[in-house]
């Protein structure tokens, strides 16, 4: 047994094995490539049901062909609808950092004692009503 696993190894030249990693890497990149139609088949808030049902099965029953003619008749919007994808849940990470921060569109309670130190800089308030409206600010 030994000695039949030692001539195996001898006798898979390194030009199979360079080979044998192309196959298996065009075999995952086609996986990728599918899985990736398919995501954006099912993303795509355009799609009607029976064009995600009918894309899907073209998809599935007819793979090379049908993941093909969705590149070339699709190929061009993946693109635009990943890079909304991406502006929208950035956007959205925004607002919630900015609710979360308490620097929202109201303003938070930091912001409101800048403007209210700036306006007793300026002299448009005095020491007292400042002090009242500094309470007045950290009250809420």
């Amino acid at each position: 047994m030994k000695d039949s696993m030692v001539n195996l190894a001898v006798d898979y030249p390194l030009l199979n094995m360079f080979w044998t990693m192309l196959m298996i890497f065009l075999w995952v990149l086609w996986f990728m490539l599918l899985f990736r139609v398919i995501g954006d088949i099912f993303r795509d808030d355009e799609l009607g049901g029976w064009g995600k049902a009918g894309w899907t099965i073209l998809v599935i029953l007819l793979p090379f062909l049908g993941v093909f003619v969705y590149l070339i008749a699709r190929g061009r919007g993946m693109g635009e609808r990943e890079l909304n994808r991406a502006r929208q849940n950035e956007e959205q990470f925004r607002s919630y950092v900015r609710e979360t921060a308490g620097t929202g569109g109201s303003g938070g309670h930091a912001e409101e004692l800048a403007r209210l130190a700036e306006l007793k800089d300026s002299g448009a308030i005095t020491e007292a009503e400042f002090a009242q409206a500094k309470a007045k600010v950290l009250a809420n």
